[in-house]
């Protein structure tokens, strides 16, 4: 049977062309767009990850409470025991120790006057021990505009955007104004090593990069960081993973009440990030929905016209003692057939498309360029194993619910009245 409605669908083009049509449309549209908020929500949660939050990150109770103005008078003390700690603890987490803070940097002339001057978000981090992961971690080799990576104390790097605004040029001198944890004036002279783009335009209007142990001696910090972050070594966020690691870590301070006592929170928990976290894993199943109703509908119409074209067909067969519920299943067997064809042209298409996007991007600096969401500036797609089969259910679903409801038409012929109509 199925060898011959296979032969069917592939003679009668009027039967088989236009639900194909619609229903590869309709997949390549959901596996594009699964791909591609897939790809946008996964970078700017990793971006996020790398940049801020860690896949888990540890700060004191009453550092957390404030951490978006980097209160560093709240930061952690004895961090090189508790990263030790963490490490012998939670041996599948890279654990890296950060110090966050706002300043301002400022540009003498020759005459040592004041050039230029603005404010900036600054990041120390590990740029020169043996083995350091920080400087990949944060891109800096792909995201250099000039220059180089600081390669001895006192060199940093600057936004390109800020360094441009200001005239900058590598080699330049600067000071960077701040507050040490004691909350005393700090400043310390640097000099501009390279320039950095990132990509999202909250980094590129105005960011310096630095290395720890000048951010130490800066700004008083002995042995003492704003945060520890710690990595997962499979590369991504594991929300049940980090889930474990965070309940066991803080259940071992659970009786400590001074709000000086190290607290670990996951991704999720920061941010906002649980709703982008959510909405990635549920959104190809929220647009194979969509589409599944979406098409149904317009499928059910065309059920309906070919209906109407094989009228005489099902008559035929009915007159000759096929029964009812015979044509309505060959109808669903042959739905099947057509969605299944649909979907595998519809989910090369979207694959395609989705490849291109993931390679390329899409540039989306200009509309972004007041955001304040720490979101890449080029839109990649990300083709995931779920791509593969997840325009198949609206595809499928689609067709067989849309034939299902306009074969019961069959099921209200009058057999009795058949010669009758065929005569006609």
């Amino acid at each position: 049977m199925m060898r011959f409605l296979i032969k069917g669908i592939l003679r009668d083009k009027n039967r088989s062309l236009l639900p194909v049509i619609v229903i590869a449309l309709g997949v390549m549209l959901t596996v594009f767009m699964n791909c591609w908020l897939n790809g946008i929500l996964g970078e700017s949660v990793e971006m996020n990850a790398k940049f801020n939050t860690g896949h888990l990150k540890v700060m004191t109770r009453a550092y957390a409470e404030e951490q978006d103005q980097m209160p560093n008078d709240l930061a952690i003390l004895g961090t090189g025991a508790l990263a030790k700690e963490l490490a012998d603890s939670f041996p599948g987490v890279q654990w890296v120790e950060r110090i966050r803070f706002g300043g301002l940097i400022d540009f003498p002339d020759s005459s040592g006057e004041t050039r230029a001057q603005g404010p900036v978000i600054g990041w120390a981090i590990d740029l020169f021990s043996n083995g350091t992961q920080e400087p990949s971690r944060f891109n800096i080799s792909k995201s250099l505009t000039a220059g180089s990576i600081p390669r001895k104390p006192g060199e940093a790097l600057v936004s390109s955007e800020f360094a441009s605004k200001f005239k900058v040029h590598i080699g330049d001198r600067f000071t960077l104004f701040g507050t040490t944890m004691d909350g005393g004036m700090a400043f310390r002279n640097f000099i501009v090593a390279g320039t950095v783009t990132f990509g999202t335009s909250v980094l590129d209007r105005g960011a310096v990069i630095i290395d720890l142990s000048d951010a130490r001696q800066a700004f008083m910090m002995k042995d003492a960081a704003s945060e520890i972050l710690g990595f997962q070594q499979e590369g991504r966020y594991n929300d049940e993973a980090a889930t474990v690691i965070a309940s066991a870590f803080n259940k071992k301070y659970s009786t400590d009440k001074d709000e000086f006592a190290p607290e670990m929170l996951r991704l999720r928990d920061q941010g906002g990030l649980a709703d982008y976290i959510d909405l990635s894993n549920t959104m190809g199943f929220i647009m194979a929905f969509v589409f599944v109703m979406a098409m149904s509908v317009v499928l059910w119409n065309i059920g309906l016209l070919g209906g109407l074209r094989r009228y005489n067909e099902f008559g035929v067969r009915l007159a000759m003692g096929e029964e009812k519920k015979h044509i309505y299943r060959t109808l669903l067997y042959e739905a099947v057939l057509i969605g299944l064809i649909g979907s595998a042209i519809g989910t090369a298409a979207g694959l395609g498309f989705s490849y291109y996007l993931q390679e390329v991007g899409l540039n989306l600096g200009k509309i972004m360029q007041n955001s304040t969401l720490m979101m890449p500036s080029v839109a990649k797609a990300a083709i995931t194993p779920t791509a593969f089969y997840i325009g198949f259910i609206p595809g499928l679903v689609s067709m067989v619910l849309g034939n299902a409801l306009s074969g019961i038409g069959i099921y209200k012929r009058q057999t009795a009245s058949l010669f009758k109509e065929l005569e006609v």
